[in-house]
């Protein structure tokens, strides 16, 4: 086994053993060094004591979809070590503490041991800081196993712990202890190696929930209603540092963030603040959606803009708190009793969770109406490599159909008919709102999540009430117009086979979709960024006779949408489901294609 910079670097280690810093220290080095990287943290749902690992794919070629197959296991948990073991593709390298030596039972991989708690024990006399040093010694190891640049290390690691120089120097002895022993005692550089690259150059490095927490700040966003779940937690944690360096004027704090008491709460909170006039948001994950599609009901049929922010995560119930999933497509797109529609949009990566997440201000206030933004756990919370974030400082905030107290003055004059908060007057099915305090005479309603009509008066009236529910339904129809195409990729202008996609499947569906090229099998491809579908999404699905639908969960809720809300055919929509809680892998795309197409040749594999 040999090559440069394409290999997967694995850490197994404990939940709560301070290696979370230097694993993303290893990641980021790299990443300083102009090489992509892909890093997945996956952890449990406790405090501390249960595995936990950090896989770090690294890929000139710019994949960032997790890989099968570890090729440098760095295993520093005895609990896990059988199941790590089995991980190692042939001829790769597995590396432990041999503080306490093991006879490993594979004799096609290379074991590297290094007995890291004995060298630590002379070196440091507090527990806690032998504890946290060992993490950097395997750090320091790995520098002269891969010949990693060791003033990029040196930099990444003062920025990491910028203002604390003695950790820094700490850490950097740690990481001499490691460096200097693989020196003595191993052949390095290994044959798989890292070298300086320019593919990562100009890019950033950045979570999906700080990216949408920096896009809230950028949309308008000045009310913040948020209750603590994994994985969404982190996105308004990044709203609050953001909004604390660039809301605060003259000493005075310009936004607004309230940790309410529950989820229902939380999303009061946001509801009120949209009624209200100003651009509020909340961010949950599955559980929270369920708490809150009582409240996402009055918000649709009130029509109260309102952003929410749904980091998936895998159900059903508590389900894998720490684990990916795309689950909540069907629950998020009619959430709540009755008949509601809810606009939906799907970031890929981070630098589409801010733009997105900017975004989705404008359009719940164009359309008056809840707009969710479906990001997962993969792209929420672990770190990607991503294009910078750009931003036009001339772009003015899409407030929609506000009527000012002028406007209500010469709305009959300019209209041909009294305002009324629930008419329709243009035919796109939006009316004209007001705020509270506009006019002192005119532009009052009551906001009531009971049937009403035109004019915001309460009605039992079944035909009045069908009548402004089919006018809400056609805003869906200009909801339509106003979202995001789709990013579309032709590889054979006259083929058959299309493949749907969204969200974090990107970089594994792309990656699979080379891999089939070189099969010879040339797959066209359709990611969808919202939910209504534009008619791209329709005209795609028509002119293929078999589309693969690449999705995780279990019940193919994209697909159902498809049939459902775009009337195509189920007969040509072939699922591809994976749902074990982690990011998707082009092998899995690969094999799912491949599995129907040329069913002989997946079998053989």
């Amino acid at each position: 086994m040999s090559g440069i910079n394409d290999f997967v670097v694995k850490f197994a280690t404990v939940n709560g053993s301070g290696s979370a810093s230097a694993n993303t220290i290893f990641a980021k080095t790299l990443f300083r060094m102009g090489i992509p990287v892909s890093a997945k943290n996956i952890f449990p749902s406790n405090i501390q004591g249960l595995p936990t690992w950090y896989e770090v794919r690294v890929s000139e070629a710019g994949y960032l979809a997790r890989r099968e197959g570890i090729d440098i296991m760095v295993a520093m948990n005895p609990q896990s070590y059988q199941d790590d073991l089995k991980e190692i593709v042939a001829g790769g390298w597995l590396i432990y503490d041999s503080t306490l030596p093991r006879i490993w039972p594979r004799d096609d991989i290379k074991v590297l041991g290094i007995p890291i708690a004995q060298m630590c024990a002379g070196k440091w006399k507090d527990p806690r800081q032998r504890q946290l040093f060992k993490n950097m010694v395997y750090v320091g190891a790995l520098t002269a196993l891969l010949e990693i640049d060791m003033e990029v290390l040196k930099a990444t690691v003062s920025d990491q712990l910028k203002g604390k120089e003695k950790l820094v120097a700490a850490n950097m002895d740690a990481v001499a202890l490691g460096r200097t022993y693989a020196l003595e005692n191993f052949e390095c550089p290994l044959p798989i190696k890292v070298r300086t690259a320019e593919t990562a150059k100009g890019k950033i490095m950045v979570t999906g929930n700080e990216a949408g927490g920096l896009g809230a700040v950028y949309g308008g966003a000045t009310v913040c209603a948020w209750y603590p779940i994994t994985p969404s937690t982190s996105l308004p944690e990044g709203f609050e540092k953001h909004a604390k360096r660039l809301r605060v004027k003259d000493g005075k704090r310009l936004y607004s963030i309230v940790q309410a008491e529950d989820e229902l709460a939380a999303i009061g909170v946001a509801i009120g603040g949209g009624w209200n006039g100003a651009r509020s948001f909340t961010a949950t994950s599955g559980p929270g959606i369920s708490l809150m599609s009582e409240f996402l009901g009055l918000a649709y049929f009130a029509e109260i803009p309102v952003v929410l922010f749904n980091i998936q995560r895998g159900g059903p119930s508590t389900g894998m708190p720490t684990r990916t999933q795309q689950s909540d497509i069907t629950l998020c797109a009619y959430a709540s009793h009755g008949d509601t529609k809810h606009v939906l949009l799907f970031p890929s990566n981070p630098t589409e969770c801010f733009s997105m997440g900017a975004d989705a201000f404008d359009l719940a206030e164009r359309l008056q109406t809840p707009i969710m933004v479906l990001s997962d756990l993969d792209i929420g919370m672990n770190d990607w490599v991503t294009e910078p974030f750009a931003w036009d400082d001339k772009r003015v905030y899409d407030r929609g159909k506000v009527l000012d107290a002028k406007g209500l003055d010469e709305f009959k004059d300019i209209k041909g008919k009294d305002w009324g908060r629930y008419l329709d007057i243009d035919g796109d099915a939006i009316p004209f709102r007001t705020l509270p305090g506009t006019h002192p005479t005119k532009g009052a309603f009551f906001t009531r999540g009971t049937s009403h009509d035109e004019y915001a008066r309460y009605t039992e009236d079944g035909v009045i009430h069908a009548r402004v529910l089919d006018r809400i339904r056609r805003k869906f129809d200009t909801a339509a117009t106003l979202v995001p195409k789709p990013e579309i990729t032709t590889r054979d202008k006259s083929g058959k086979v299309g493949l749907i996609y969204f969200g974090a499947t990107a970089p594994a569906v792309r990656e699979a979709c080379d891999y089939l090229e070189r099969d010879g099998v040339r797959v066209n491809a359709c990611r969808i960024k919202a939910f209504p579908f534009t008619k791209e999404v329709i005209e795609f699905c028509d002119a293929h006779e078999t589309v693969f639908v690449v999705e995780q969960n279990r019940d193919a809720q994209m697909r159902a949408l498809l049939m459902t809300e775009a009337n195509i055919a189920g007969t040509k929509l072939v699922p591809a489901l994976n749902y074990d809680g982690m990011p998707m892998t082009a092998a899995f795309v690969r094999g799912a294609v491949l599995k129907t197409l040329r069913p002989a040749q997946a079998a053989a594999e």
